[in-house]
């Protein structure tokens, strides 16, 4: 089974490399859309539970006492049982194939799809369970001295360079200090409390939020 890596076009291009062709954009929003949430639950199905045992830092450390346990947890545990947006996008494209990206009408079914993304019902089950997770970074709130607050989403380019996911594949993710060594969609482990709790941000909805307590930069883990 496959496991998420970083990808290689998130690598600074080298002198000697060829610049990659532009892609011309989408005509059709709804299209945008629609290729991004197909492109997330690709994602969730195809990102494993990983069993395998990593010693990584706690920032800050762990209150001592506590004895809870980081659960390695997969994006598609997130998701209710049985959930999924295609069958509602599916009804709009039908009526939206032939209208044009200026008719009201195709942008109303736009904003309904945005809608139920941004509202998507999240795990009731995993509400305060203690997980790690490992997803791609986008910052919310930054100063000289780090990131404090960013986003962590299964895919790379979520939120920047597409739209966002279902809400319920975006984590809150809070920091109790800045942390300097970390970068936009850089690929990481997090591991926290998670905590079933809306918020809308300026770069998407989040379904879940969490105060970390470890962040480390993602590592494949060894095949036994």
């Amino acid at each position: 089974m496959s496991t998420m890596r970083p990808p290689a076009n998130a690598r600074p291009r080298s002198a000697g490399q060829r610049a990659a062709p532009k892609v011309q954009a989408m005509r059709r929003p709804w299209l945008w859309l629609a290729a991004a949430v197909a492109l997330a639950l690709v994602c969730i199905a195809l990102i494993p539970v990983q069993r395998a045992p990593i010693n990584f830092a706690r920032l800050p450390a762990e209150p001592s006492g506590t004895g809870r346990a980081f659960r390695d947890t997969a994006w598609r545990e997130l998701t209710p049982v049985g959930w999924s947006p295609f069958k509602e996008a599916a009804e709009m494209q039908k009526g939206m194939r032939y209208l044009p990206d200026t008719d009201p009408r195709a942008m109303s079914m736009l904003d309904r799809l945005r809608e139920v993304l941004d509202h998507a019902p999240v795990n009731a089950e995993m509400d305060g369970v203690t997980i790690r997770i490992a997803g791609y970074i986008v910052p919310l709130e930054e100063s000289r001295a780090g990131i404090t607050e960013f986003l962590l989403v299964p895919y790379f380019g979520a939120c920047i360079h597409s739209p966002p996911p279902p809400s319920n594949q975006i984590i809150d993710v809070s920091l109790q200090r800045p942390l300097a060594s970390l970068h936009s969609m850089e690929a990481v482990w997090v591991g926290g409390t998670l905590h079933a709790r809306r918020s809308q941000t300026t770069l998407g909805a989040s379904g879940y939020a969490m105060q970390a307590v470890s962040v480390e930069p993602y590592v494949e883990p060894r095949r036994e």
